[in-house]
């Protein structure tokens, strides 16, 4: 390790240099100080693989509390008169809790995730998607964030809930502000426009939970209502945290991962010729671009006692960000891991975490960013970047462009695969 981390930190995630590209910083953690205390935040940042694998499925010793925390944050930003709308504080979020707590919601809101219920929704994913390209392709351009990969995920989690697909912009909206509170510390003037957003999305939230439960239906929201365990049903403050998680960790990350996908394409014209050539190639595209790229960086935990941990003893008490991106690149488990290659086979990354706490929503994110090639690259030829320097996201924990205007050559026919 350097000898003075306080001048000269080995990773610091508020630079913005590091928000553009961090891979150069997890490389440094990885070799000098895998086990790391980021200087001014106090935050221990783990980036080799095997212990990244070991804090995520390691509940008992690295607890999600600071997650809890970081759910409860924007209670805080809401408008003093309108905190009684938003969800009760001290109910239990899914990626919050730890076990036992954690057993039960998870045994409930699983049913709403099965295999059946997600091929299910492949049809009707293939057609938002398809309809979203009639949109842009014929103009031979288009900004594949805001044309493609932020509405096709909104629809579909609009499907999935039974709710209206015409406020995608709202939703956009509220995800957005939602992950800002939650992930990073907003001044004065944006937190109060994050907490009227979020007082927006409680309301409509609440809203449709209550006509579900005037009128029950076949949709998420319904089956969640409807579900019940050995410990009972979810408490209707758990099912507006859950649909609130969903709304916002349901439509970003997979908007990212669309997004990192084509970056990483364009970025190596040798694999987007093998997949424009070979789409039998999209499945194992998205899970290198989930290893390469993964939308989600790292998560939140908190020592529950001191804890060796690469001969590094971490103190009780303290946050721990176990960095999936970082690990997604170790070369030990990935060699040659700094290389986009679609044929590889990624499928012991990260990017959904790892443990009790792997991602429910992973099929249809999965599902979502195969469909999204799968249509999209028959479509287009020779796609370029019109811009050269990214606008990067803005909440710590997650990493995609805001826009990625794209020109092309339309596809005179389609290929049938």
């Amino acid at each position: 390790m350097r000898e003075d981390p306080m001048r000269d930190p080995l990773y610091d995630p508020l630079d913005p240099l590091v928000r553009e590209d961090p891979y150069p910083s997890y490389a440094a953690l990885r070799r000098e100080a895998p086990v790391y205390q980021v200087p001014g935040l106090g935050i221990w940042a783990i980036s080799r693989y095997p212990d990244v694998v070991a804090v995520l499925r390691s509940p008992e010793r690295f607890s999600s509390a600071a997650m809890a925390a970081a759910v409860r944050k924007p209670a805080d930003l809401t408008p003093e008169p309108s905190q009684g709308q938003a969800p009760d504080p001290t109910a239990l979020s899914i990626i919050g809790a730890d076990p036992p707590a954690h057993t039960r919601l998870r045994s409930i809101v699983s049913r709403a995730f099965t295999p059946r219920r997600i091929a299910d929704l492949e049809p009707r994913v293939r057609e938002i998607s398809r309809d979203l390209l009639a949109r842009f392709v014929a103009r031979g351009e288009c900004d594949l964030v805001a044309d493609y990969a932020v509405p096709l995920p909104v629809g579909v989690i609009a499907e999935l809930l039974g709710i209206d697909r015409e406020r995608q912009a709202d939703f956009k909206r509220w995800s957005d502000a939602a992950m800002r509170a939650v992930f990073d510390s907003p001044g004065q003037e944006e937190g109060e426009q994050i907490g009227q957003a979020l007082v927006e999305m409680n309301e409509y939230v609440e809203q449709t939970i209550a006509a579900r439960r005037a009128r029950p239906g076949d949709d998420l929201i319904g089956t969640l209502l409807r579900a019940e365990s050995c410990d009972g049903a979810l408490t209707v403050d758990e099912v507006r945290l859950f649909v609130f998680t969903l709304l916002v960790a349901g439509n970003v990350t997979t908007t990212h991962l669309i997004a990192n996908a084509m970056l990483g394409l364009l970025s190596h014209p040798a694999e987007l010729a093998k997949v424009a050539h070979t789409p039998g190639l999209v499945p194992g595209l998205v899970e290198e671009a989930l290893r390469y790229d993964a939308p989600v960086q790292f998560t939140l935990r908190t020592a529950t006692r001191d804890v060796e941990l690469g001969g590094v003893t971490i103190p009780e008490g303290a946050i721990v960000a176990p960095l999936s991106g970082s690990a997604n690149r170790d070369d030990r488990v990935f060699p040659d891991a700094d290389r986009f290659d679609v044929t590889r086979d990624a499928k012991e990354q990260l990017a959904f975490g790892h443990g009790i706490h792997f991602c429910l929503g992973a099929a249809l994110a999965r599902l979502e960013a195969r469909v999204a090639f799968e249509e999209l690259l028959p479509r287009i030829r020779d796609p370029i970047r019109r811009d050269e320097h990214l606008a990067w996201t803005n909440v710590l924990t997650l990493r995609g462009p805001t826009a990625l205007r794209l020109r092309f050559e339309p596809a005179s026919h389609l290929r049938v695969a």
